[in-house]
């Protein structure tokens, strides 16, 4: 069995940027490229799956005009990166087209294992990947989860705002986190059947659930955040410098 790793990475961020940027004509980073301790986000995510023992080949889908540059700078700063078969396709208009991308670059056996992983969470610990490889393997589908700490609200959508229509208890709710890993072959018809009927999921496990298959959860972190918003970033930036510090 090999693990094979997708991180979509195409995505432009809009929720990063200043209120003032959409009047600049000066192009900004995205956000996988804004840098957290002089390294960009993306760097400090891919390294997590270049250290895993148990990963074979990373796939990275990124906006046509930054995979030269990217490649250059891993070639130049982060070598130890493309050391884990890194490859680099181009991605799409939404997430489920960059992973569709990768996936059909991915040379896996039916029984392979792929994961997926946001390309802005970068402080996923090397425990949550193995054990997102193990549920995969096990059943077939498995996803990283934190459970709800808010009170969760149905609302309905109107003219005058959102009404709440009912109070979902904590219990039966969990934030979904990646990794979320798959049989290839089972991820790999969910994706066709997907295409075949226009489907867009907002995540890969969104496609699996669709066939009627059952995604296990597997525990996640509260420190598996995802770099959304400037206030992220903040959190981020508070994370790895205590991160740094328990090194030294």
């Amino acid at each position: 069995m090999k693990v094979f790793v997708i991180v979509p990475a195409a995505g432009l961020g809009t929720r990063m940027a200043p209120p003032s940027h959409s009047k600049s004509r000066k192009k900004a980073l995205t956000k996988q490229f804004k840098e957290l301790g002089g390294v960009p986000i993306l760097v400090h995510t891919l390294r997590r799956f270049a250290a895993a023992p148990e990963v074979y080949e990373i796939v990275v889908a990124l906006r046509h005009d930054e995979i030269a540059d990217f490649r250059a700078q891993l070639e130049t700063q982060y070598p130890e990166i493309l050391d884990k078969r890194l490859q680099m396709v181009e991605g799409g208009e939404h997430r489920q087209d960059s992973v569709g991308n990768a996936l059909a670059r991915t040379m896996a056996d039916a029984e392979d294992i792929v994961l997926v992983h946001d390309a802005v969470r970068p402080f996923v610990a090397s425990e949550i990947i193995a054990n997102v490889i193990a549920a995969a393997h096990k059943h077939g589908a498995a996803i990283a989860g934190w459970p709800a700490v808010d009170t969760v609200k149905q609302v309905e959508r109107t003219a005058d705002g959102a009404l709440i229509k009912a109070t979902i208890p904590r219990a039966s709710v969990v934030m979904a986190q990646t990794p979320q890993g798959f049989r290839y072959g089972l991820l790999k018809k969910a994706f066709d059947d997907a295409i075949a009927d226009g489907f867009l999921g907002t995540d890969e496990s969104s496609l699996i659930e669709r066939s009627g298959l059952p995604v296990v959860v597997v525990m996640g972190s509260p420190r598996n955040i995802k770099i959304t918003t400037p206030a992220d970033m903040q959190l981020a930036e508070f994370y790895l410098k205590h991160e740094d510090e328990n090194k030294s």
